[in-house]
């Protein structure tokens, strides 16, 4: 024996209600929505029309227009784009009747302007919405899990007390997300350390290097030839979406030898604390993507104690209108004035250091045994 839910407008209320043209999309579009996108029309084109007879019944002062305001924009987080068309119809039915009924000069051009632009800004939202096929702030919450997931990403793991890490990142503008990321791992007594730059700066590099922040996440520490295969992932896909350069380091924690390899990457710098000196690591490469098979030519060597190794990206070294040698040149001169003090405490003034007067996103690693 089957059962039939009670209409939600009665037939002869439905009826009643298609004789009044105003309403006959408010009608139509209640069939179409869904239960809770109608629930929600319904509760927000009752508030607007009610706004509007208090306004003039009772009023002016305490149920003044701009209550219309907080309906639409709750209207652009809730409603679906035609839900919000008849919301948007039922404001202006309630402006009119305000005007008619309580006198035009009661809708100064302030709030008539006002009004028009919270419609605007209800529409634009409810359309990226739509397209996102999110509800409320859903999309905001989702960018902000993506850009927590890619800072802890960016945390090297913990080391033994007699190693030493920082990392430091600094995006464009300020920007939550930007395209230099970093992916790092340990097993047992190696740890891998990958500093990557996508091409662009701020939001719009951000989207491609949270998914490759995923992609190479996943490739470290499960591949022998680590730039190799991110090399051959980004030349299977399609499309020109720019280029990444890396630089790769592999650290034996026992031993303190290590091997570098760069892709088209700034050269990593070493300090020798015998020496007190910064010398520039040889290893460098094709730019990933380029080519279908990548050839590098790696750098080796031991951290002893007192020696630090730093990975860095293009953003610290280069300036429009200047040498990017001259950029090298003034990062080691900056190193040896700010890291003495300090590693831990050296790294992100450094960064703050080379990266004041330009806006470029920024990323730094550095790896000492102390």
């Amino acid at each position: 024996m089957s059962s039939r839910r009670a209409p939600l407008i009665p037939p002869r209320l439905r009826a009643l209600l298609v004789r009044v043209p105003l309403l006959v999309p408010l009608v139509r579009v209640l069939r179409k929505s869904s239960s809770k996108d109608r629930h929600r029309l319904i509760i927000l084109v009752v508030a607007t029309l009610l706004i509007g007879v208090l306004d003039v019944e009772v009023s002016a002062h305490w149920f003044s227009p701009a209550l219309l305001v907080p309906v639409m924009l709750v209207g652009g987080l809730q409603l679906r784009l035609r839900s919000l068309g008849v919301l948007l119809c039922a404001v202006v039915a309630s402006l009119a009747y305000m005007a008619v009924a309580g006198g035009v000069m009661q809708l100064g051009p302030g709030t008539l302007i006002t009004a028009g632009f919270t419609a605007v800004l209800a529409w634009i939202m409810a359309r990226t919405r739509g397209k996102l096929g999110v509800q409320g702030l859903r999309g905001d919450a989702m960018l902000l899990e993506l850009r927590d997931r890619l800072k802890r990403q960016s945390e090297l793991p913990h080391l033994p007390k007699h190693w030493g890490g920082k990392v430091v990142l600094k995006q464009a503008g300020g920007s939550s997300f930007g395209g230099d990321f970093v992916v790092s791992v340990r097993q047992g007594d190696r740890v891998e350390v990958a500093v990557v730059d996508v091409s662009g700066k701020g939001v719009d590099a951000g989207t491609r290097a949270l998914m490759l922040s995923g992609t190479f996440g996943g490739l470290l520490g499960s591949v022998d030839d680590f730039l190799h295969a991110c090399n051959t992932y980004l030349h299977r896909q399609r499309g020109d979406e720019g280029f990444v350069t890396a630089a790769h380091l592999s650290l034996d924690l026992s031993t303190g030898e290590y091997v570098i390899t760069s892709a088209g990457h700034p050269p990593v710098v070493k300090f020798d604390a015998g020496t007190g000196t910064w010398h520039v690591a040889t290893a460098k490469g094709v730019v990933l993507g380029v080519v279908p098979d990548l050839h590098c030519e790696p750098d080796s060597g031991v951290l002893r104690k007192g020696d630090a190794l730093m990975l860095y990206t293009d953003g610290l070294i280069e300036q429009p209108g200047r040498d990017i040698d001259a950029g090298l040149d003034r990062l080691l001169g900056e190193a040896e004035r700010l890291l003495p003090t300090g590693y831990r405490e050296g790294a992100r003034q450094l960064v703050n250091s080379m990266s004041a007067g330009h806006n470029d996103d920024c990323a730094l690693v550095l790896i000492w045994r102390p």
